[in-house]
């Protein structure tokens, strides 16, 4: 029985839609920054795991929240509330580019 956390569709990965093709780079740079970059180099070419899917889900809202209730306390906080709100922006604007391409490709594979 395969892992439910790690299956991928035995097919190949559908062709990009329009949305996840601008998203792709982004999201490509995302996975390897976390280190955590497909052998094939790309998203276009491997599936995303469901594992990865809802990890990047759950953790894209928790930056998203995070940024907003750390950029509505930057007026009297000081730097660190900026910079925290910023990398919180960037982990969730790159985590998001992963979700949508990995939802394309759930789609796409019908």
């Amino acid at each position: 029985m395969p892992n439910r956390l790690t299956y991928v569709p035995s097919q190949p990965v559908p062709a990009p839609g329009r949305l996840a093709s601008a998203a792709l780079p982004l999201a490509d740079g995302f996975m390897r920054l976390m280190l955590s970059h497909p052998a094939s180099g790309t998203l276009r070419s491997t599936w995303v795991t469901p594992a990865t899917l809802w990890l990047l889900a759950v953790t894209f809202w928790l930056a998203a929240f995070l940024a907003v209730t750390l950029g509505a306390r930057v007026a009297g906080t000081g730097a660190l509330a900026v910079v925290g709100a910023v990398l919180c922006v960037a982990y969730a604007a790159g985590a998001g580019a992963v979700l949508v391409v990995a939802l394309d490709q759930r789609r796409r594979a019908g």
